[in-house]
């Protein structure tokens, strides 16, 4: 069975989180962390790069020793050294490193301590108030511990979107390929975008006889065969995620696909409709009587219950039907409206590009200007600029723009928020950017009264633009800082300021409510995909499916204008 990047990647990250638990070399685990994240980062599949002969080794981050790792990996689906320190790792010690606010240091202390070697351990400890005793570990961190194992098992059963895009796309690709099929597709709530999907499901039209349900569950991806018939199949892919297989007739695609699509709120919704007018609305079409009257394609249901078409992004019954009704669905936003990128990051701090192949990448997207927006001093752990480097990189990127052709570079910083509210730039330095991208990385944990009154703090001063992801949250890692974000957005809307949509598949953040809430509110938002290479430029689509969630329009994003609109909408 093939390895994914996503799964090369957890191989590494897991190799390194034992590895700091014996305090090994700094360096050696750097390396597997920093190669996992490239890993992340690339558009294409390893295991087909090794396939076609590619040298790994020339890739950034990743020497010779790592390649030899990573071609193991893809040939065994295992690493025998990572095997080797399991064996030596006591208990499930690795289990409790992935637990959110733990991590290696204090679960070995946690080991040497009190002698928990699993998460049933954990929770006794926890719930005994034994963990308190201990430096650096108090009665909310014994909540917070059992908060989290909790939530564990709900998020086992979920995966992050752009993981299920790695798993599901190949084999889509696969069924599309067969003999006879005519459509295939995704539908579920990974069409609708959610951030994360339970399980996939597919379907497909084809000719009487194709061979789909075989060449399915004969996927070399397929770990397990639940279930095999002649119009259904369900199978668990290697990563654990569930794939159901339904093949439908073509007069009943459209029907089949809005079922399937959802939401459940949604449909029900819908069915309440259908049913007023003396309709029946199925999975197989839209019948009065015994007569069916609509199914073929998604718009016929619509329209045979008398409503527009909605984008499945907004089928989730919160008001889509009503604005429907009243012809005031939104225009979303999409990809092809995005001008530019407000927020990526140079080889100058945690990058793996320079700021000209950033600049060249993002002109092959199309895109007509890029921010450099390098993290500032205060994040040490990012190589963050000080104001003589921020000067520097300004002095080379207008060198580099005298050079460059078809994309203005824009001149930014990943300005960090201080506790005490004021910017880690002073002002002199702040006003030769084009632009600031302002975020909070320290003090997460302040009470939501003190973490609001600082971020609105910060937007009082002058050079202070967009703020980034702006609740810090990590999805199934990190819940989101407390922080009174209506207050945010008046204050950023009565300073001419404006939020955030990171598109990192693991923040996603602002979350689609806020996206809508933003919007109701009157204050734009920039769509940016915080890259830290010239592979990540391509999650872009990632922010923009959550502002289309969001009821986003083109109008509502900053970064969907020409740079000169847009240099007006940022001087304050």
């Amino acid at each position: 069975m093939p390895m994914h990047n996503i799964q090369i990647a957890d191989v590494l990250n897991h190799l390194a989180d034992l590895l700091e638990i014996e305090e090994a070399n700094p360096f050696r685990i750097r390396a597997y962390r920093n190669a996992a994240r490239t890993i992340n980062d690339l558009p294409h599949s390893l295991a087909l790069m090794l396939d076609e002969g590619a040298d790994l080794s020339e890739l950034p981050g990743i020497g010779k020793d790592l390649a030899g790792k990573i071609a193991e990996i893809v040939e065994t689906g295992h690493l025998g050294l990572l095997d080797d320190v399991e064996k030596r790792t006591p208990g499930a010690l690795g289990d409790l490193v992935a637990l959110p606010g733990l991590g290696p240091k204090r679960v070995k202390a946690l080991h040497e301590a009190l002698k928990i070697d699993t998460l049933d351990d954990l929770a006794r400890a926890a719930k005994a108030g034994k963990m308190r005793t201990l430096s650096g570990f108090s009665a909310a961190t014994e909540e917070k511990i059992l908060h989290e194992i909790e939530r564990r098992a709900e998020r086992q059963k979920r995966h992050m979107r752009a993981a299920a895009e790695q798993l599901a796309e190949p084999l889509l690709d696969h069924l599309k390929a067969v003999k006879g099929v005519r459509h295939a597709i995704i539908a579920g709530s990974y069409r609708r975008r959610r951030e994360t999907v339970g399980d996939i499901d597919i379907l497909v039209t084809c000719a009487r006889g194709a061979p789909v349900i075989d060449r399915f569950v004969a996927y070399e991806d397929v770990e397990d065969i639940i279930s095999k018939g002649t119009t259904r199949s369900t199978v668990i892919l290697k990563g654990g995620l569930q794939v159901d297989l339904r093949v439908v007739r073509d007069v009943s695609y459209g029907a089949a696909l809005y079922y399937f699509t959802g939401s459940k709120a949604h449909n029900i919704a819908v069915r309440s409709i259908a049913v007023r007018k003396g309709l029946k609305v199925n999975e197989y079409g839209v019948y009065r009587n015994d007569r069916r009257i609509a199914g073929r394609t998604e718009e016929e249901v619509f329209d045979a219950v008398g409503l527009p078409y909605i984008p499945p992004e907004l089928r989730e019954n919160l008001g889509e039907i009503e604005a429907a009704r009243k012809g005031k669905l939104p225009a979303l936003v999409a990809v092809k409206d995005i001008r530019g990128d407000l927020h990526v990051h140079s080889k100058a701090s945690d990058g793996k590009n320079t700021i000209r192949e950033m600049a060249e990448a993002a002109k092959a997207r199309g895109y007509a200007y890029l921010a450099i927006a390098d993290h500032t001093q205060h994040t040490r752990i990012a190589h963050g600029l000080d104001p003589k480097r921020v000067r520097k990189q300004i002095a080379e990127i207008d060198k580099l723009n005298a050079k460059l052709r078809g994309i203005t570079v824009l001149k930014s910083a990943e300005v960090d928020i201080l506790e005490d509210g004021t910017l880690d730039l002073p002002d002199d330095v702040l006003k030769e950017l084009d632009l600031t991208v302002c975020a909070v990385h320290s003090g997460l944990g302040l009470p939501s009264a003190k973490q609001t009154e600082r971020i609105i703090r910060a937007m009082d001063n002058p050079f202070f633009n967009i703020l980034a992801h702006p609740t810090g949250r990590l999805i199934g890692e990190r819940d989101a800082y407390a922080v009174d974000l209506e207050k945010v957005m008046e204050a950023a809307k009565e300073r001419g300021c404006f939020l955030e949509v990171n598109a990192q598949p693991e923040r996603l953040d602002l979350d689609d409510t806020h996206c809508r809430q933003a919007k109701e509110m009157g204050v734009k938002l920039a769509v940016s995909t915080d890259a830290h290479s010239t592979h990540n430029l391509a999650l872009m689509h990632f922010g923009v499916d959550q502002a289309r969630r969001g009821w986003i329009e083109t109008a509502d994003v900053l970064n969907t204008r020409p740079w000169k609109e847009l240099a007006k909408l940022l001087q304050r």
